[in-house]
């Protein structure tokens, strides 16, 4: 058996994406970054949307660096963010520019399916949290406006998975990022036709399911022209989700541990091997995900490092320009845990202006507003820090299992000052890394999938091997539960 084998992850996120090179050997995996290159949402249609023909033409760009320096690249695969989707047209035109999940049209159409088809209906046969932006709402906004690709598409397939078809893979959804749509049913590993079909769209229009590690065919002649790399290079749907990739990375021995993949998002939970669909689990506003191995993710979304980006984008339109670990220092410097936000709230999620919505809801609730840069990004990361404890004790009481260590990996690990307040807020060990934890399970599944490797396991003896990680030592200071009780009355305003 061939003992390197060299793998392409196309990792895609809100702000950037990535075509990184993974190589394999002798049970260590390198990684390299090969191209970098902005994502972007443009309003375009009536709608905020995702620029499709951009993310093509710079994930052939990346892949023909590759093929410049004639690696014998054995597999690609791309991840990304849940939930949006593109619909293939019957007529093999290209498929139109998706749209984005924080597009306004979800916020309205969203409590109008709730009220139809019923929570506990929805729940019980998903298990998923309740955010306007999941798929299934999205499909009812499609629906209500009258979108012509509804009626003129054979399929349609989340975007990761599209752009595997788009490389040359067959069309079908691998279950990671099938699981996000909140119309899967992780109970009995399929579709929830019903659910889709009480939205008006025909479940024809449903892809075929495949689990994560599956090959899906070689890179087509077009791939392989436009890039050069090998047409023996096989298209694999690794975890599709990024969450799911990154999940699969963690550097975790034996029990009694939580993982935080920390990005634009913060997503914070455990893996199980069963579903956890109770009532305490619906009261607790936990969801269920797929990952590896049909394992469950259960977990919280929370409004993550977005609320810092927002707010670095913001002083950018007024002049003040700084990167992050600019804002990092300056936080740093601020006065500690004086103004507290509540991340779960959904008004986080449309983009502009956050500095005044963080004014505004510091006014609503009576806190005092943060005067300087520092004070805006402090509040954001402390306000994480204690959403992070929050989604801890709502795990333990539905799981009934204590959680000693938090495994923070993905690009916010490296925010230090972020991981000493979750070790600090949540009482806590963190442990920290890897940063690339997204690609490097996108490589690491394609790898399993091809079967150079064995098992999950074996997987995660891969990542303790190669990457280095970091740990944070909670320290006691009784300002953070002065902070926790603040940060729970909060939590019962606005709805909550």
């Amino acid at each position: 058996m061939k003992t390197i084998s060299h793998h392409a992850a196309i990792d895609l996120g809100a702000e950037s994406g990535r075509v990184i090179l993974g190589t394999l050997a002798d049970g260590k995996i390198t990684i390299e970054e090969i191209h970098r290159f902005p994502n972007r949402t443009r309003e375009k249609d009536g709608g905020l949307r995702w620029d499709l023909r951009h993310l093509e033409r710079e994930i052939l760009v990346g892949l023909k660096k590759m093929g410049n320096r004639e690696i014998p690249l054995d597999s690609v695969s791309c991840d990304t963010w849940g939930v949006d989707i593109v619909y293939l047209p019957k007529d093999e035109s290209a498929a139109q520019d998706p749209f984005c999940y924080r597009d306004g049209r979800n916020e309205k159409i969203f409590p109008q399916v709730v009220r139809k088809i019923g929570k506990e209906k929805i729940f019980s046969q998903t298990g998923l949290q309740f955010m306007p932006f999941n798929t299934l709402y999205q499909l009812a906004a499609d629906v209500e406006s009258g979108r012509a690709e509804v009626g003129q598409s054979s399929v349609f397939l989340p975007v990761a998975d599209y752009l595997n078809y788009f490389l040359g893979g067959r069309p079908a959804s691998e279950v990671s990022l099938a699981s996000t749509t909140q119309f899967y049913d992780p109970k009995n590993r399929k579709w929830a036709e019903e659910l889709v079909e009480e939205v008006g769209i025909s479940a024809a229009l449903l892809p075929e399911i495949v689990p994560s590690g599956t090959v899906l065919g070689k890179i087509s002649k077009k791939t392989a022209q436009a890039t050069g790399l090998p047409d023996s290079c096989q298209v694999v749907a690794s975890c599709s989700h990024d969450t799911g990739a990154s999940v699969a990375a963690v550097p975790a021995e034996g029990k009694g541990w939580a993982y935080l993949s920390s990005g634009t998002w913060s997503l914070l939970g455990v893996e199980s091997d069963k579903p956890w669909m109770t009532p305490a689990c619906v009261e607790e506003g936990l969801t269920h995900e797929v990952g590896l191995g049909h394992t469950i993710r259960l977990l919280k979304n929370i409004a993550g490092l977005w609320l810092v980006q927002e707010c670095r984008r913001d002083f950018a339109t007024q002049g003040r320009e700084m990167d992050y670990d600019k804002i990092t220092k300056l936080a740093s410097e601020a006065t500690p845990l004086v103004t507290l936000l509540d991340p779960f709230l959904s008004s986080w999620n449309p983009p502009g202006e956050m500095g005044r919505r963080i004014t505004e809801y510091a006014k609503e609730t009576g806190q005092s507003i943060p005067g300087t840069e520092g004070a805006f990004i402090r509040c954001c990361l402390e306000s994480l820090a204690l959403a992070y404890r929050e989604c801890l004790e709502s795990i333990e009481k539905v799981t009934g299992e204590r959680i000693k260590t938090l495994h923070i990996v993905g690009g916010g690990s490296q925010n230090k000052l972020l991981n000493q307040m979750a070790a600090d807020a949540t009482g806590r060990v963190v442990v920290a890394g890897p940063i690339e934890g997204t690609a490097i399970g996108n490589l690491l599944i394609q790898a399993y999938g091809l079967g150079r490797l064995k098992s999950h396991q074996e997987i995660r003896q891969v990542v303790r091997a190669s990457f280095p990680i970091e740990t944070f030592q909670p320290q006691s200071n009784p300002l953070w539960e002065e902070a926790w009780k603040r940060f729970q009355k909060l939590r019962t305003l606005k709805g909550n």
